[in-house]
C-alpha cells in the first residue's frame, strides 16, 4: 500500500461543533458523578480516555502480539530501509489509521522511518 494516500477522516465545522458538545456531556457527567471529588473525578477521566484509546487503537497485548507477528514475517527488518528492527522500541506504522491494527493494515518501521513517514502524512 503507498503509505502518502492514507487520509485520516477530519470533521467539519459542524461535526467539530457536536463532538464539542459531546465531550462538554461527558465532561459534566464526570464532574456530576464525582460529587465535588477531584481525586475520583480524575480516576474516572483516566479510565474514559484509556477505554476510548482502546477503541481505536485496540489494547497493548493486541498491539504487542502483533508487532511480534509482523517483526516475524518481516525477518527483523524494517519495512522501509530493511534495517535491522531494534529487539525493543520497533513501531507499527498503520496504512489506514481507521482500519486500525491489522496484519493487512500494518508495517513495522524502525522510529527513524516511521518519524519520516508520519512527517510525510503532515503528522510529524
Amino acid at each position: 500500500m503507498d503509505s502518502t494516500k492514507a487520509n485520516n477522516r477530519r470533521l467539519t465545522e459542524e461535526e467539530r461543533e457536536h463532538a464539542q458538545a459531546v465531550l462538554q456531556k461527558v465532561r459534566q457527567e464526570i464532574t456530576r458523578t464525582a460529587h465535588g471529588d477531584d481525586q475520583l473525578a480524575w480516576a474516572i477521566r483516566r479510565y474514559v480516555y484509556i477505554r476510548l484509546q482502546h477503541d481505536e487503537r485496540g489494547k497493548p497485548m493486541q498491539r504487542k502480539i502483533l508487532k511480534l507477528k509482523k517483526m516475524a514475517s518481516q525477518k527483523g527488518k524494517c519495512a522501509l530501509c530493511g534495517k535491522d528492527l531494534p529487539e525493543r522500541g520497533a513501531e507499527l506504522d498503520r496504512f489506514d489509521a481507521m482500519k486500525g491494527y491489522a496484519m493487512e493494515n500494518t508495517r513495522l518501521l524502525c522510529h527513524s522511518c516511521h518519524r519520516e513517514e508520519q512527517a510525510k502524512r503532515g503528522f510529524a
